[in-house]
């Protein structure tokens, strides 16, 4: 007894040694997000960091869309920006799924193809143009760069689609961790990881892994393209920077993102077709992913009256409300031929022709419907959040990509046997409403393939979200994590790709050959002269 009453008067004791040791560990993250549907991912890693006892200071522009100011997981700094980029812009962001809408319908002709290029290149540049202008601003604040270097951070934490994290980051000459999907000319292997063009697809071109001949002319071509849109429109406004602000000619943006000491990868491959990686590339699909809550009570009474036939979920994500007029009237139409009920997120007028079998909300908890046993179908956009919860919850799928990865994306899942997708710009009622039926036939494999993706998707040795984190703190441990990143980054193109030893050894066996040549020659002349020698 008096040694079990020690023990128990020793359990304060433990717990406040173990609280200052936890108190001791904690880091200081500077976090630099990016808006829209990519701030959604980070909040969840701000939000962890928070809890496990990490203070988190986040930078944001003054025109946020969806970066609070104030929040209890984090302090903020904000930096002033004259007006909002094109992805803080709800007007913009309709604006130019309007026009890629419009260029879409001449699918498939030089014209349509340069009109998409020339749209989405516009759009990048502005907002590129405007984000380095903004690290300027940060630069050139004297008071601010300072305090950030006193506050003595142990790592920066950002996503490269738009690097003005990756800048600061080197400004400040900190471990830097890189929560990504895409850089800011395309897929983040494509920037440290061996990328085979035979079997590994590019963005746009819409290649699964198994790929024909035409099919691997086209991705090379996108690839090709890819550079075009890093060199001559995402590069030179963060060049000019760099240039400025640190070695001319010496740092470029590109090298400092693959020069990160860990990527946070937000894909899996129950997900994404199988492909090289790297030691520092630790996978986080589906972080975002958690166990559904039960539903709102009216929203729960809308869902059980639909009875055997289940409910059909659909959201168009972040940035993307409406579709327009047109195209809303055929949807609600398709939707009011089902047996089914449909809970759609739709933020435009209410159609005509919608059905008393959907319910129009404005908001909806869409991770809580598809984990509901009555979901049967998610029609989605194809942004990856949407797609992991689906595979989370074991939901198949419609899509209807519209811009940027989504129809990549859609096709991923496609080739996975979980999933239909139809062009937005060919969408009829019929063909909407018979593409619906055909994945919501229990006859059909839409339904048990995406249970065996999800079944896949769970099981493994540590949940996403804890591996980000273990990561994460294993930087702030060890100031880094230098050991797991290649140094081939720094190598001349011509090295990376062993030109310089293929010259020699192509250089020595022509010379070899030539010798042998030569040789042969005198040889077959010397004879020559004998023989004559020996006929005179």
């Amino acid at each position: 007894m008096t040694v079990m009453g020690s023990c128990v008067a020793l359990v304060p004791v433990l717990l406040l040694l173990s609280s200052l040791q936890h108190t001791s560990e904690a880091g200081r993250v500077l976090v630099y997000p990016v808006d829209g549907s990519h701030w959604l991912n980070m909040r969840i890693l701000v939000e962890a960091l928070h809890t496990q006892g990490h203070q988190v200071t986040i930078l944001r522009s003054s025109t946020s869309w969806y970066v609070a100011e104030h929040s209890p997981h984090y302090t903020s700094i904000t930096v002033p920006q004259a007006q909002p980029q094109n992805i803080e812009s709800q007007e913009f962001m309709a604006h130019f799924l309007k026009r890629s809408l419009e260029i879409q319908r001449g699918k498939g002709s030089p014209w349509a193809f340069l009109q998409f290029c020339g749209n989405l290149f516009s759009m990048l540049r502005q907002n590129q143009e405007m984000v380095a202008e903004l690290v300027v601003t940060m630069f050139e604040n004297q008071t601010l760069m300072t305090d950030l270097k006193e506050a003595e951070y142990d790592l920066v934490l950002t996503d490269p689609v738009f690097p003005a994290g990756v800048l600061v980051a080197h400004y400040l000459q900190l471990p830097l961790v890189l929560n990504v999907r895409w850089h800011l000319s395309g897929e983040g292997h494509f920037a440290i990881a061996p990328s085979p063009l035979s079997y590994v697809p590019q963005i746009f071109s819409r290649n699964s892994d198994l790929m024909n001949f035409a099919q691997r002319l086209s991705n090379i071509f996108y690839h090709c393209l890819s550079y075009y849109m890093y060199r001559y429109v995402s590069n030179p406004p963060y060049q000019a920077v760099c240039d400025r602000y640190f070695a001319p000619d010496e740092v470029d943006v590109i090298s400092l993102i693959q020069g990160a000491d860990l990527w946070l990868m937000r894909v899996d491959f129950v997900f994404e077709f199988p492909r090289p990686t790297m030691p520092n590339v630790v996978y986080t699909g589906g972080f975002q992913c958690k166990p559904s809550k039960p539903l709102p009570a009216a929203l729960e009474e809308f869902v059980r009256s639909s009875g055997e036939h289940g409910v059909v979920v659909m959201s168009l994500g972040t940035l993307l409300g409406g579709l327009g007029p047109v195209l809303t009237e055929v949807i609600a139409s398709a939707f009011a031929r089902l047996p089914q009920k449909v809970v759609w997120r739709h933020l435009g007028e209410r159609p005509l022709s919608l059905g008393n079998n959907t319910l129009l909300v404005k908001w909806l908890p869409q991770n809580d419907l598809l984990g509901h046993p009555k979901t049967k179908v998610f029609v989605t956009h194809g942004g990856t959040n949407g797609i992991y919860e689906a595979i989370y919850h074991g939901v198949p799928l419609l899509g209807i990509p519209l811009i940027f990865d989504q129809f990549d994306n859609m096709v991923r899942m496609k080739a996975r046997g979980v999933a239909e997708v139809i062009e937005v710009t060919t969408l009829e009622v019929e063909s909407l409403t018979q593409t619906l039926m055909g994945i919501l036939d229990e006859e059909k494999p839409y339904s048990e393939n995406m249970r065996r993706l999800s079944r896949l998707h769970h099981d493994r040795p540590i949940e996403p979200l804890d591996s980000a984190i273990f990561w994460l703190e294993f930087v702030m441990r060890h100031k880094g994590a230098a050991h797991l990143r290649t140094e081939s980054y720094k190598m001349p193109w011509y090295v990376y790709h062993n030109v310089d030893v293929l010259a020699l050894l192509l250089g020595s066996a022509l010379l070899v050959l030539v010798l042998l040549v030569v040789s042969c020659m005198c040889l077959v002349r010397g004879l020559q002269k004998r023989r004559k020698s020996k006929l005179e």
